[in-house]
């Protein structure tokens, strides 16, 4: 293929999912209604209904508008246009011809060529080169499966490669279209694929294989099977209308793979090869491609050898040369001739068959002659017939004489008859198809022979099927009717493996479906065609019409409408144009047939003379050809047609030649079982117009060929189940806006979602079905969603589209209104415009104002430029100071940030640590149970391997067996040859007369060809036997070594039955000598009770104390840790309270500075004036008042740090003396333990005397002892055990359970003493395990105080290290307070020496007191973090630490389940409402935070301005200073003085006024002083306030955790009262303990009856292993006769594998037997004294009993079966043998009279019909006995198991009880352990809610203040600018009013 840019070939693979999802087209099918109509030209139109009356619709067209009334049974619905384009037609929601059809077209049309359809995959030919058969195609293909990718030719042969690897079931791709659709190029893709993919040779890659002279990049069998293509096409291959390189034959190539996948060999059949291409064509057709190859392609030389001419001369190449465009001949020869020479083929053989093809050529140019008067042929030129007798190597006068005049058998005579030239024509023609034909078939068997050279084995196949499609033409004749019959034998199979896809897919869903097999649909038609009798089909008639004398085509067509012209698939054609039509109603249509020359085609008959001549040929290979030439039809059939004379002849005619029906039959049969036991993939090829134009599609030729391929019969069976089916996600997510209050919110799973949905929509229930992942639905429904959905959406869009219209509106009604405005406003401004446009002083106002100031400017300018230049010197030392400055920060927090880093390091190490420890030993136990797993399988896998040599022994026997076998079949064979030879020489001795003897030579050499016919039959019977024999005979080893391994595990548990036998006995001994010593013991039991009970209660009191001592401890550290909040947040508050007198003290200092600039202005300017005095003292009296403010806070600061550090004082001491008591705690603790342990050792002393006591007591305790020591040793192990487990995994809760439990159990075994004998023994070690257990207590408190004591000093060392963290921190914050004040100290020295600098100075301290404040910020952030990280460690520590004492409590809080459910519910709702606030807080703080930075921002900005107001003030500065010098040259100018002096004096009286304005806003400066004064006041009063709030919150939290003690301590009570009602329980359990055990007595009883009945089933064992071994020899018998029985065999095998199955089933429960066994013997060895042991034992041997009992009667059934079916096939295989005697007797009476041959061979077929029909009837009925008896069976086994499972029940119903209830009782604590801690964890979680809003308050605080601040210090700055520039004022206004009293 060409190949072009990688976006072309995926153009012709993925549809554009663009232009399917577009609204547009959704919207357009919505709202027209769109439907199909029938059309003449496009098959189908688009319309839109638009009136309906009746059954008649109103209809415009979607193209041209045009409107038809149209029946409402014609119109079609439309899919929507979701799927357009769809890949599957199968999920089309509308299954109709017009859909299937449009989207066809639609793919077609858009270069899609491959389109799915359920199973099929439907092809249309794009009749032009597509670049989708690359390299490239192939890897993406590559094991994907095929809804992965778009669909391919690659992806059918893909799935069908990976099926066949994976099932290993065989795959067949089944190719079928019209000539020309493309079937042989999509087969030759196939094998190209698989070639690719399954070669040997992986590395090599090269896909030209077509060329000659390429190097192959194929295995050499992958480049033979690609080179058998070739030749193949150049044989069968011709030039049709339709297609220039269309197969004239069917083919089924069968490629075999191996194990591993590859490609080992190939065989290919053909079917109905189209022999008349060689002797005729249409117009622009060729014959055969191989005749224009040979032609065109040969050299001289050749030609010379071949007798070759130009095209012309040939009269079978009827068109001359027809040339094929894009091809030469020439190198078509070349590749062919290379092919043959890849494939193996000689250069002699290739000669020869070009030798064949010439004088195939030749035969046409033989031309005949009438005689003049006479009908006889002549031949006027032989110069032909001798070109054809030399390339044959035949003798030319023979020939001519076979031709013109042959010699035909008439009766008994030979004469010879002259032939008519129509005779003779047909003669050379039929000739000339025969030695094609024969040449065609030797290719075609070398081909085979040479892919089928490997040696390797292949274990599967894929099969490929080229074949001819369904056709129906004008004229239909005999082959058309093979096609059709072919093409409906497929159309059943695809039906039938669809119905078992469906049915596999509706039972996976679980759906509810009534099943019907669609292949049953097209059995009447196929057996109308091919059913032998009774009434027989067509094909039989046909063959018996070819026995018949004077039978012709119309008395064959009389014959088949009076016997089947009632059929339901057969009908006459109305108009009769010929009496030999007929017609037959297919599944694709009704097809009307032509039986002209129906019976010559059938017998397909040949010259026998010419035959003859050519099986003597001097050529070898043409002998090889004509080898079979008896089974030939001759003349003499022909003539004896035509003749009536003698119609006894005709009758010896019967059965010695097989006419082309019944070959065709044979082999369809062959190629339909084949494919029967494959897994068939359907590609169904469709030529889209015979034209061959791309891109053209014929929509009336499309769907015909839809028809004829099944598609349609497809989508039929779609229809009538659930085609539409959708994931349930998928489902919801589209149409849920049609249910949308039907699904309630939050998750719910997606089958209920769909119900729900299902249930709102009002379906129909027969219209969809819901399945286990998927909803299914029928045709249809699915567009109805669509439409309502549309509907719904269209609803919905309409609302939003009148919403966006609505604002639009209403958005440009406003711009309007505020146009109209601003026209108003411009027209107000120009109005007044024109009325001060002619006024004078608005004239000389504009005139005057630019000339202002316009004086003086250069002495301006230089000034500005000289303070520029100082300015700049003094902000370039600044610069480089705040760059050290922010070097030293920079550094400080990448210090911080580096050990932060390094934390959060560590801490991950850690956590990494952790988990990979615990990974590790998750790890090391999984290795562990692995390992156990691998040994146990080494062992069974060893022992596998031991049966598999024994079975390898016996397979290999059996092969001796059959090989001696075979020698005597050839034996008889030779001896029937020998006997066929004396029958020839008798035969010769008995003729007397030569015609007679003529005759029956003819007779007896034609039944010989026969009889030689039916050994090659039984030849391939046998072979198939044979194969059938040999997977038998593995079934029958592996049935002979399951048979062996049972009868080894039979022998063992008979072994084992004994041991237990003898167990059993020595335990009676046993159990009477220990009811003797019961009597003796009681009195010890008593006191040992007593004992036991005091201990309990000191035991409980012990634990008592130490839960009261623990809940002490822990409520004193969390008043601990409550108290170092509390301290934490009291020094936040410090730090906070210190921080802002930092700030006021900065404050102060800068209005002492800014006072002492003013006092140093106003001291220079006005020491004149009056008032500028009273300023001075007002002045200073405001700063005295500032000062005494500022040390009132300073000692209210102190006072309130004193008061702090006392409160730390206080609860430091407080904490001590909680550690005191806690250490008092401890000491009280070890005493207890103390105590505790001298009463465990006085409790061991006394056991060792009670042990001492027995001993010395009874001298027949002595056995009982050595048993009890065994006991005990056993005991001490398995305790051990279990110690080392329970130290693993030892916690306090299970550990107080243990205890408790034990107790229970102890009381119980101790009445339980009472009763049996050996019960002393266990409570001896009950008493043991209950001492050990105590030893462990103690052990475990005492390491728990241990961890206590850990803990605290881990607490007092995070104390001490928190202490000093805090330290050098609080050194940091000194240090660079230190670095702070001198940085300041140099600022004010600089201040000192620079005056004018002072603006700079202001500016860097405004920047360092921002960058100390942020740093400060960050210091306490980081203190936060520090404070919360140590949080958060103490509440992980509590958390666990509350997590022990909950646990602790548990089995205290059993029956408290319903309060806390109802607690958790509320703390839930609790915890949401928090969360919730929560969250409302974080988006408080955020909108802080925006508003913090928009103050910052006003800040900014203001003091931005403020720095203009101070350049402002600079300038009026400067301008004083230059009205002072301006003082001085008022002497000189004195006129000028006294101009002046009027202006003056008006300045002076404004001045005066301004005066009074500055003492105003003096007074207003006062009042807001007074008023700053006041909020400083309540602010202190809010601080205080917030003091005491902080205070009672603690104390309240205090409250609130004593409240919850004394919850706890009342919930203890509750718990005690509860366990004094368990104790009443658990007496009433021992009551019913008491009959349980008199139930045990009498179970013991029946236990003694079923080891009686065991003995029994031994003894039938033993008989059935006699029966099992005679069975084996019976089998072998019947194995050696089997070979010969092919049907039998067949029900033989569904029998044996039933029979496996059972067996398998028979070793799993003998498995399990075993298994049970070991455990009873494990029981028996350690628990053999105590009667609950016995129980226990009684028990299990019952259940073993009735389970052996079980197995023993399936082996008896199974035995049963098996003798039956033995029995039964060694009687049909005796009349089998009885049968074939009776044959051999009959062929020796037939050799002895001869002319009897007819009668006796028909009655033998009868007989043998007989025999079967008698052997299928016997067959069917033992099968049916076997059946019922094998049902009794089952019954009786049934019934038994029912009886044996209620005697079982009764027994164990007590058990389950008592075990339900402990179950309930501990599923009851773990729910409690659950609920507890569920209600931790939400506690611990309000807790941090708590904590985070306590901190999230604070910040905001700390946010309102400092935002506070910064207005105040905005309000006071402002107000300071507004009093400077008022004095500047009036400062100016004086200094132009002092000049007065100079003068």
């Amino acid at each position: 293929m060409s190949k072009k840019a990688p976006a072309d070939d995926e153009k012709f693979l993925f549809v554009d999912k663009d232009l399917l999802n577009s609204p547009m087209a959704q919207a357009d099918w919505a709202a027209k209604k769109l439907v199909w109509v029938p059309s003449e030209r496009h098959g189908f139109e688009a319309a839109s209904i638009k009136e309906e009356h009746g059954d008649e619709v109103l209809v415009e067209l979607a193209d041209n508008a045009k409107k038809i009334t149209v029946n409402k049974d014609d119109i079609q619905k439309m899919n929507p246009p979701k799927f357009s384009k769809v890949e599957d037609m199968a999920e089309l929601t509308c299954l109709n011809e017009a859909s299937v059809l449009h989207n066809i077209r639609e793919r077609y049309f858009s270069g899609l060529i491959y389109t799915y359809s359920g199973l099929f995959c439907v092809v249309v030919n794009p009749y032009k080169m597509l670049p989708i058969y690359s390299e490239k195609i192939i890897d993406m293909y590559k094991g994907k499966k095929r809804h992965e990718v778009p669909p391919h030719i690659y992806s059918i042969a893909d799935n069908a490669y990976r099926n066949m690897m994976q099932d290993r079931e065989d795959q067949s791709i089944l190719c079928t279209g019209e000539s020309g659709a493309g079937k042989t190029e999509n087969t030759k893709k196939v094998i190209q694929y698989l070639a690719v993919v399954a070669s040997s040779h992986k590395g090599k890659k090269d896909s030209s294989v077509q060329q000659s002279g390429s190097q192959f990049a194929y295995g050499e069998l992958e480049k033979q099977l690609l080179q058998a293509n070739p030749i193949l096409e150049a044989f069968g291959n011709a030039k049709t209308i339709k297609n220039d390189n269309s197969s004239r034959f069917g083919k089924f190539i069968r490629i075999n793979f191996d194990v591993t996948g590859y490609i080992v060999g190939a065989n290919i059949e053909t079917y109905l090869l189209e022999k008349s291409r060689c002797i005729r064509q249409a117009k622009t057709e060729r014959a055969f491609h191989i005749f224009y190859y040979m032609i065109a392609g040969a050299k001289e030389k050749l030609r010379e050898e071949l007798l070759l001419e130009p095209f012309s001369n040939y009269r079978f190449l009827s068109s001359g040369h027809v040339q094929i465009p894009g091809q030469q001949d020439d190198e078509m020869y070349e590749e062919t001739m290379e092919a043959m020479k890849i494939m193996g083929l000689t250069e002699e053989e290739r000669i020869d068959i070009l030798k064949v093809c010439s004088t195939v050529m030749q035969l046409g140019n033989i031309a005949f002659k009438k005689e003049r008067n006479q009908e006889q042929a002549t031949m006027p030129d032989n110069t032909a017939a001798q070109k054809v007798c030399h390339l044959q190597g035949i003798n030319v006068t023979d020939f001519t004489r076979a031709i013109l005049t042959p010699r035909i058998k008439v009766g008994r005579e030979v004469v010879q008859k002259a032939q008519t030239k129509e005779q003779a024509d047909f003669a050379i023609e039929a000739l000339a198809k025969a030695v094609f034909e024969r040449l065609f078939r030797w290719i075609l068997a070398r081909v085979n022979k040479a892919l089928d050279k490997t040696k390797r084995q292949g274990a599967s196949f894929l099969g490929i099927l080229d074949i001819a499609g369904f056709e129906i033409f004008e004229d239909n004749s005999f082959e058309q009717l093979c096609i059709n019959y072919t093409n409906e034998k497929l159309q059943q199979l695809f039906n039938h493996t669809m119905f078992i896809l469906e049915q596999e897919e509706y039972q996976r869903e679980g759906i509810e479906w009534n099943f019907i097999d669609f292949g049953l649909d097209l059995q009447p038609c196929i057996e109308l065609i091919e059913r032998p009798n009774n009434p027989p089909g067509i094909l039989a008639l046909l063959d018996e019409e070819c026995w018949f004398p004077k039978a012709t085509d119309v008395s064959f067509v009389e014959k088949l409408l009076n016997t089947q012209g009632n059929h339901v698939k057969f009908a006459k054609p109305k108009q009769l144009k010929d009496k030999t039509e007929f017609s037959i109603l297919h599944y694709a249509g009704k097809v009307d047939y032509n039986a002209t020359a129906w019976l010559t085609k059938n017998m397909d008959p040949l010259n026998d003379n010419v035959t003859s001549l050519l099986s003597n040929s001097s050529s070898q290979f043409v002998q090889d050809l004509w080898k079979d030439t008896d089974r030939v039809v001759g003349l003499d059939t022909i003539a004896k047609m035509s003749d009536s004379s003698m119609p006894s002849a005709s009758k010896t005619k019967k059965g010695m030649f097989r006419t082309v029906g019944q070959l065709y039959k044979e082999s369809l049969a062959k190629l339909m079982t084949t494919l029967h036991n494959t897994q068939p993939n359907f590609v169904r090829c469709i030529i889209p117009n015979h034209e061959k134009r791309a891109g053209k599609l014929d929509a009336h030729l499309v769907l015909e060929q839809l028809r004829c391929n099944g598609v349609l019969e497809g989508i039929r069976i779609c229809r009538q189940g659930f085609p539409n089916r959708i994931v349930f996600q998928e489902f919801r997510q589209r149409y849920e806006i049609l249910a949308a209050n039907a699904i309630p919110k939050g998750f719910m799973d997606g089958k209920q979602a769909c119900c729900l949905m299902i249930k709102h929509l009002d379906l129909d229930p027969n219209l969809y079905r819901i399945g286990q992942s998927k909803i299914f639905f029928r045709t249809g429904v699915l567009a109805q969603l669509e439409e309502e959905r549309d509907l719904k959406i269209t609803v919905v869009i309409i609302a939003f589209q009148a919403q966006a219209r609505g604002f639009l509106a209403r958005k440009a009604f406003a711009k309007l209104q505020q146009q109209l405005t601003a026209m108003k406003v411009i027209q107000r401004n120009c109005a007044a415009y024109l009325k001060l446009r002619n006024w004078q002083w608005w004239r000389l106002f504009t005139k005057v104002k630019p000339l202002l100031q316009v004086t003086r400017q250069e002495e301006e300018m230089s000034l500005k430029e000289e303070e520029l230049q100082k300015a700049k010197e003094v902000s370039i030392k600044f610069e480089s100071e705040l760059k050290e400055i922010t070097l030293k920060h920079t550094q400080v927090l990448e210090e911080r940030n580096a050990l932060q880093e390094q934390l959060q390091a560590e801490t991950e190490l850690f956590a990494e640590a952790e988990e990979m420890r615990v990974r590790l030993a998750a790890k090391k136990q999984e290795l562990e149970e692995i390992l156990h797993e691998m040994e146990a399988r080494l062992d069974d896998e060893e022992e596998r391997a031991q049966a598999l040599l024994v079975d390898k022994k016996k397979m290999q026997q059996q092969m001796q067996e059959l090989e001696e076998h075979l020698e005597e079949e050839e034996d008889a064979r030779q001896k029937l040859q020998l006997e066929k030879v004396t029958c020839e020489g008798k035969i010769k001795k008995l003729e007397d007369d030569i015609l007679v003897i003529e005759d029956q030579n003819n007779k007896l050499l034609k039944e010989r060809k026969l009889m030689e016919e039916r050994i090659a039959d039984f030849s391939t019977n046998l072979a198939e036997e044979e194969e059938k024999s040999k997977n038998l005979t593995k079934l029958k080893n592996k049935h002979e070594s399951m048979i062996s391994e049972l009868e080894v595990r039979l022998k063992k548990e008979e072994k084992g039955r004994q041991e237990l036998d003898k167990a059993k006995r020595k335990l009676e001994a046993e159990s009477n000598d220990m009811q003797e010593q019961i009597a003796d013991l009681q009195a010890q039991i008593a006191d040992l009770k007593a004992q036991l009970a005091k201990k309990e209660e000191e035991l409980q009191n012990a634990l008592a104390r130490l839960e009261d001592e623990t809940a002490q401890k822990n409520n004193a550290l969390k008043k601990i840790r409550e108290l170092e909040g509390h301290i934490s947040d009291l020094q936040e508050d410090l730090d906070s309270e210190r921080a802002a007198r930092n700030k006021a003290e900065k404050i102060k200092r800068d209005l002492g500075e800014e006072l002492e600039a003013l006092k140093s202005e106003l001291e220079d300017t006005l020491d004149t004036t009056a008032t500028q005095q009273e300023l001075r003292a007002k002045r200073e009296q405001e700063v005295t008042l500032l000062k005494r403010a500022i040390d009132d806070e300073n000692r209210t600061h102190e006072a309130q740090v004193q008061e702090m550090r006392q409160k730390h004082t206080q609860a430091v001491e407080e904490l001590t003396e909680q550690l005191e008591q806690s250490k008092r705690v401890k000491s009280n603790l070890e005493k207890a333990k103390q105590a505790l342990e001298k009463e465990t050792s006085e409790l061991t002393m006394e056991v060792r005397s009670l042990v001492q006591a027995k001993q010395d007591g009874d001298h027949k305790r002595k056995k009982l002892e050595g048993q009890v020591a065994d006991l005990q040793s056993r005991f001490t192990d398995s305790e051990k055990q279990k110690a080392e487990m329970g130290e693993r995994c030892s916690k306090i809760t299970t550990e107080l359970e243990s205890v408790t439990n034990l107790l229970n159990e102890a009381e119980g075994k101790n009445i339980k003493l009472s009763k049996d004998v050996s019960s002393l023994s266990s409570q001896l070690q009950d008493s043991q395990e209950l001492l050990a257990e105590e030893t462990r207590q103690k052990l475990q408190f005492s390491t728990k105080l241990r961890q206590a004591e850990d803990d605290k000093n881990n607490l007092q060392e995070q104390l001490e290290e928190e202490i000093e963290a805090k330290r050098n921190i609080e050194r940091h914050v000194s240090t660079l307070n230190i670095q702070l004040s001198d940085s300041k100290k140099k600022m004010e020295e600089m201040m000192g020496n620079i005056e004018l600098l002072e603006e700079g100075k202001k500016r860097l301290q405004r920047d360092l007191e921002t960058a100390n404040t942020q740093y400060e910020e960050k210091a306490a952030a980081y203190d936060k973090l520090e404070k919360t990280k140590n949080r958060l460690q103490q509440e992980l520590e509590d958390t666990l630490m509350d997590l022990d004492n909950q646990r602790q409590n548990v089995s205290n809080l059993e029956k408290k389940q319903k309060k806390f459910d109802q607690m958790l519910a509320e703390e839930k709702s609790i915890s949401s409402k928090y969360a919730e606030e929560r969250d409302r807080a974080e988006a408080e703080a955020r909108e802080k935070e925006t508003r913090a930075l928009s103050l910052t921002r006003a800040l900014d900005e203001a003091h931005e301005s403020r720095e203009e107001l101070e350049r402002a003030n600079k300038a009026l500065r400067m301008e004083m200073e230059d009205l002072i010098s301006s003082k001085d040259d008022v002497g000189k100018n004195v006129h000028e003085l006294e101009k002046s002096k009027r202006g003056l004096e008006a300045q002076v009286e404004e001045m005066k006024t301004q005066l009074e304005e500055l003492e105003d806003e003096l007074q207003a400066a006062e009042d807001a002083k007074l008023r700053l004064e006041v909020n400083m006041q309540a602010l202190k009063a809010q601080f205080e306030r917030d003091l005491q709030g902080r205070d009672e919150m603690g104390e309240e939290k205090k409250r609130q955790l004593v409240k919850q003690v004394r919850e706890l301590e009342t919930e203890l009570e509750d718990e005690r009262k509860q366990r004094a009602l368990a104790t009443a329980a658990k007496k009433k359990l021992e009551t019913d303990m008491k009959d349980l055990e008199g139930q045990i007595e009498t179970a013991s009883k029946g236990r003694d009856e079923a080891i009686k009945q065991l003995r029994k089933v031994q003894a039938q064992m033993k008989d059935f292993q006699r029966e099992l071994e005679d069975a084996r020899a019976a089998r072998e018998e019947v194995l050696t006769t089997a070979k010969e029985s092919e049907k039998k065999a067949k029900s033989l095998e569904a029998e044996l594998m039933q029979l496996q199955e059972d067996l398998a089933a028979a070793e799993r429960a003998r498995k399990q037997a075993e298994a049970e066994r070991d455990e009873l013997s494990d029981e028996l060895a350690s628990n053999t004294s105590g009667k609950s042991a016995l129980a226990d034992e009684k028990r299990r041997l019952e259940g073993k009993i009735s389970q052996l009992e079980e197995e023993l009667e399936e082996e008896q059934s199974n035995m049963e079966i098996l003798n039956d079916r033995l029995r039964k096939s060694a009687q049909q295989m005796d009349q089998l043998n009885n049968e074939l005697q009776m044959e051999r007797t009959a062929s020796q009476k037939n050799e002895s009279a001869r002319q009897q041959m007819e009668r006796q061979n028909k009655d033998l077929k009868a007989k043998l019909q007989e025999m079967e029909n008698q052997v299928k009837s016997k067959f069917k009925s033992s099968i049916s006995a076997l059946e019922a008896k094998v049902a009794q069976l089952e019954e009786q086994l049934e019934q038994e198991n029912r009886e044996k499972q209620a005697s079982a029940k009764t027994i164990r119903q007590k058990d389950k009880k008592l075990k339900d209830l402990m179950m309930q009782v501990e599923d009851e604590r773990k729910q409690a352990e659950q609920y507890k801690d569920q209600a931790e964890k939400s506690n611990s979680r309000v807790k941090q809610l708590k904590r985070q809003l306590e901190e999230s308050e604070e910040e905001s605080q700390r946010a309102t203040a400092a935002r506070r601040k910064l207005q105040r210090e905005l309000d006071e700055a402002t107000e300071a600018n507004d009093a400077m520039s008022r004095e500047v004022n009036s400062l100016k206004s004086k200094l132009r009013g002092n000049p007065e009293p100079k003068e």
